[in-house]
């Protein structure tokens, strides 16, 4: 944190109980390992709930798995303001990644009640499940059902043998109830986590006011050569389906800094590349690749699908090597932060002393299901060089502190300024 604060009304000490409690709870040779639907997740929920208990919150699972803790209003039929996170991990990740969230939010519950002070709304805190890729190699399972935005089909994804149904069995929920468990009452979502970049850091600032995650697209591209001898097919008459791939790996990158250089938030990446037969004498038949594109402003993204697929067939014709039309295969949209949130949340910034900037998340967060369904947005806060997603992960306590700080304003804010809505 750049400025220390020293009269926050919060607790820093009950927020690093939390940090500290969870990352005990892992994989002792992975650290910080605490995977949805593993018995290691049972456990930190376990955790988690004796806290939110001990805070005074009445404790439920949802139908989708989620752990919430409840403060009642004053006026309970205004609805509910909801703070939250998620506490499971990604296989030796992080200890704040989420966590931080979750343990932030709860503070803000803790801090209204030592204050004295009464909301008119509800105020929930949650855990949702499964935020990370999970075992079934989905994402979001919690605020996706919270949200009724479950796809068809996904509940009898399996694993060894087990089915997401079953699991989120194992983890309280009960997902006959899915269908009709969008929630109506949430009139605003606010959630803290680590920036999982370089910025606020590199820039000294306190705090980041997240203007929308980005959309994630991500396009298949096959490539199809012709397998013959490596050492007996001259140069010039190879159909080498990894030469082309790799050219058209460049071109994309290209593409990428093009678009990165233009307004908003855009990045893309080719992480998963696939070639047969792979072997050392025999030239390439056979490429496979995704390219993950995220993007702030859908237009950009529209606009880069169509580019991709014109490069394609052009590196097609110079070659003569089919690659077959790019697919996409998953397009999620952006989710932009509301209005009111976002304003509210600079408005605390200031109150509580905060140095911040508006930024966009190419990440995706829980928040960007929620958003489907209510006010919402995001803050981040720093987190040492930029490193997430690993167990070198590291977030200083009192960042974590000054942003539930920031919370707790806002809360205070929103509950009067929804009335008026």
């Amino acid at each position: 944190m750049i400025a220390t604060q020293t009269n926050l009304p919060v607790d820093a000490g009950r927020i690093a109980d939390i940090l500290k409690g969870l990352a005990r709870i892992t994989e002792p040779e992975r650290p910080y390992t605490r995977r949805a639907f593993t018995p290691l997740f049972l456990e930190g929920r376990a955790f988690l709930e004796e806290r939110f208990r001990a805070a005074g919150l009445d404790t439920r699972i949802d139908a989708a798995g989620n752990l919430i803790g409840r403060r009642k209003g004053r006026k309970s039929t205004l609805g509910t303001i909801m703070l939250g996170s998620h506490s499971d991990t990604v296989p030796e990740g992080g200890r704040f990644d989420g966590i931080a969230g979750v343990a932030a939010a709860l503070e803000v519950a803790r801090s209204l009640a030592d204050a004295g002070i009464d909301l008119d709304h509800d105020l929930e805190i949650v855990d949702f499940l499964a935020e990370e890729v999970s075992i079934f190699g989905v994402s979001c399972i919690g605020s996706r059902g919270m949200a009724g935005l479950v796809p068809d089909g996904w509940l009898n994804r399996t694993h060894d043998g087990l089915t997401l149904r079953q699991g989120i069995v194992e983890a309280g929920g009960d997902p006959s109830r899915l269908p009709s468990s969008k929630r109506s009452d949430i009139k605003a979502f606010l959630e803290l986590h680590i920036e999982q970049g370089p910025v606020l850091e590199a820039e000294r600032l306190d705090l980041g006011v997240v203007t929308a995650i980005a959309g994630i697209t991500r396009i298949e591209i096959v490539v199809e050569g012709q397998a013959d001898h490596a050492g007996t097919t001259p140069m010039g008459r190879r159909r080498d389906a990894l030469v082309v791939a790799s050219r058209l790996v460049l071109e994309i990158e290209k593409l990428g800094f093009v678009h990165a250089a233009g307004e908003g938030h855009f990045t893309a990446t080719v992480g998963e590349f696939e070639i047969e037969p792979n072997a050392a004498n025999v030239v390439p038949s056979r490429a496979r690749f995704l390219i993950d594109a995220r993007a702030e402003l859908r237009p950009q993204m529209e606009a880069f699908i169509i580019e991709v697929e014109a490069l394609a067939a052009r590196i097609a014709e110079e070659t003569s090597v089919e690659i077959m039309s790019p697919k996409v295969i998953s397009d999620n949209h952006p989710t932009s932060g509301d209005h009111l949130v976002l304003a509210t949340l600079e408005a605390a910034c200031g109150r509580v002393g905060a140095r911040h900037r508006r930024m966009a998340s190419g990440a995706g967060h829980d928040t960007a299901w929620m958003g489907r369904i209510t006010k919402a947005a995001m803050i981040f806060i720093p987190c040492r060089d930029g490193r997430s997603h690993a167990p070198e992960e590291w977030a200083e306590n009192d960042d974590i502190a000054l942003g539930a700080a920031v919370l707790l304003e806002a809360v205070q804010r929103l509950d009067g300024q929804l009335q008026e809505k």
